[in-house]
C-alpha cells in the first residue's frame, strides 16, 4: 500500500470493524494533547483526515467512546481500539487512526498539534508544528501543502 495507491483497508486489533479508505487524504497528523497521549497510552496520536464521502466502516459497529462529548471518538466494542473520530462540525471529514490501516508503512506526519503538551523527549518528522491547533485560516494552505509534499513523496 501507498498513500496514492487506493483503496485502502484496516482495522481494529481483533478484527471485528473494518473500515475502507476511497478517496485520498486531506493531511496527516500527529498530536500531542493529553487527551490522545492517554487514549493511545502514547506519546501522540497518528492521524489522517480523510474526506467522509471516501470513509466508510465495512464490517461491525464502532462505538462512541473516550470522553462522549460533541466530538465523537469511536471504538471497537470488543478490543477497544480507538479507530477514528468525527469532530464536531465538520462532518466533512474522518480523522481516522493511521495505524489501524492493514499497512500504514507509507505514513508520515505533516504537521504535529499541541506541541505546548508534548511530552519532552516526543518528536516527530512533521514538517509544521502547532503549539495548539492551526488557525483556521491556514488549513487551505496546509491542505495545499500537504497535497504537494505527499506528491513528492510518491514520486
Amino acid at each position: 500500500m501507498s498513500m496514492t495507491t487506493l483503496p485502502w483497508e484496516g482495522g481494529c486489533r481483533c478484527g471485528q470493524v473494518r473500515i475502507k479508505v476511497s478517496t485520498a487524504p486531506l493531511l496527516t497528523m500527529a498530536c500531542h494533547c493529553t487527551g490522545c497521549q492517554r487514549m493511545t497510552a502514547s506519546a501522540y496520536s497518528l492521524s489522517v483526515a480523510i474526506p467522509s464521502d471516501g470513509f466508510a466502516v465495512t464490517r461491525g459497529d464502532p462505538v462512541i467512546g473516550g470522553l462522549h462529548g460533541a466530538t465523537h471518538h469511536y471504538f471497537c466494542p470488543h478490543c477497544m481500539s480507538w479507530m477514528f473520530t468525527r469532530p464536531e462540525g465538520m462532518d466533512w471529514f474522518v480523522n481516522l487512526r493511521a495505524t489501524i490501516l492493514d499497512d500504514a508503512g507509507w505514513y508520515a506526519p505533516f504537521i504535529e498539534t499541541w506541541t505546548s503538551e508534548k511530552l519532552p523527549w516526543a518528536t516527530t518528522p512533521a514538517a509544521h508544528s502547532y503549539e495548539t491547533v492551526p488557525a483556521m485560516e491556514d488549513y487551505e494552505g496546509l491542505l495545499q501543502g500537504y497535497a504537494e509534499w505527499a506528491a513528492k513523496r510518491e514520486a
